[in-house]
């Protein structure tokens, strides 16, 4: 495990990452490389394509050349560390990967991105079977797209695109956002416990469709609560909270409060303690509240939240 696997996962289906083109999948789908999970595997289950696999496979290759993969981050940003995961391919696994990365904004289709200026960020390496592979990654600038090479054939579980963060959030000038969403740049920088599942979790898209997709903490037994400590998307005005505990339905928080900071020193309240129900959305209106960098949930005394919204406007500056 490195430290950068700490960071979101840029390439994530369930984040709206898509493999949009692969130069073969006679074997497995391309899909499956994004999927949230650990690859699974069952033996001797056979299909058309042979035995079953939680992966993407090409054919054998027969001629000069190598397989590849092209992958829209569904979280464009800066990549700090890729995971090349070969899990379950023991006989079929590719000897050697390269990752290389673009950034293109906007729709580009499958042509536009093959005319684009692409540069390795993982250069050739030898792989082994059936095991997670760990590089980092030093390129500062900001990526939008990544494509994994595999040399010559084979079969890869899953590719994993660590990094920060960093979205174009022009389309939202004069317009209100989530400024707490980890797709629009906020990241969870601090947090009490994050025994059963990541914290940041909490600020993923879309909706969670079990606990697991939430962000839960362990029971208490010394009389504290747990909380969350978000970097919001940019300093701005918090005028909605959405505290989501769906799916938490005898493990949900008794209570919530919200409090926020510009300068990491002064707190000032954003919303009281007040009651929340399992399994339900909860909207909240603040009115009247500073300008925030940071915010701080606290649950007490402790439980699990499926997602956290705070919406508001971005400052002036």
């Amino acid at each position: 495990m490195r430290e950068f696997t700490a960071l979101p996962d840029l390439a994530l289906r369930t984040f709206g990452g898509a493999v949009i083109a692969a130069s073969d999948e006679s074997f497995a789908e391309r899909e499956n490389l994004i999927r949230p999970g650990a690859p699974a595997f069952r033996a001797h289950t056979f299909g058309p394509k042979g035995q079953v696999y939680d992966g993407w496979e090409t054919r054998r290759r027969r001629e000069p050349g190598h397989d590849w993969a092209l992958i829209r981050l569904g979280l464009p940003g800066v990549i700090r560390g890729v995971v090349i995961d070969t899990a379950w391919f023991t006989g079929n696994y590719p000897p050697h990967a390269s990752v290389e990365a673009t950034a293109v904004d906007g729709h580009p289709t499958i042509g536009e991105l093959e005319a684009a200026d692409w540069v390795e960020i993982v250069p050739k390496q030898a792989l082994k079977g059936d095991a997670e592979h760990f590089f980092e990654v030093a390129d500062e600038r900001r990526r939008t797209h990544v494509r994994l090479n595999m040399f010559p054939d084979g079969g890869i579980a899953r590719l994993r695109v660590h990094g920060e963060v960093e979205p174009d959030l022009t389309p939202y000038d004069g317009l209100s956002l989530d400024l707490a969403a980890l797709a629009n740049g906020a990241l969870v920088v601090g947090c009490s416990d994050e025994f059963y599942s990541s914290p940041n979790n909490a600020i993923a898209p879309g909706l969670a469709r079990h606990q697991a997709e939430g962000w839960e903490t362990a029971r208490r037994r010394d009389g504290g609560n747990d909380w969350l400590l978000i970097r919001l998307a940019g300093a701005g005005v918090v005028e909605l909270a959405e505290i989501d505990t769906t799916n938490l339905v005898h493990n949900a928080p008794g209570a919530v409060s919200i409090s926020g900071t510009a300068d990491g020193e002064t707190w000032f309240e954003l919303l009281p303690r007040t009651r929340l129900l399992p399994d339900t959305p909860h909207r909240f209106r603040i009115a009247g509240a500073p300008v925030a960098t940071h915010v701080r949930i606290d649950v007490h005394p402790d439980g699990g939240l499926a997602r956290v919204r705070l919406l508001g406007h971005l400052a002036a500056d």
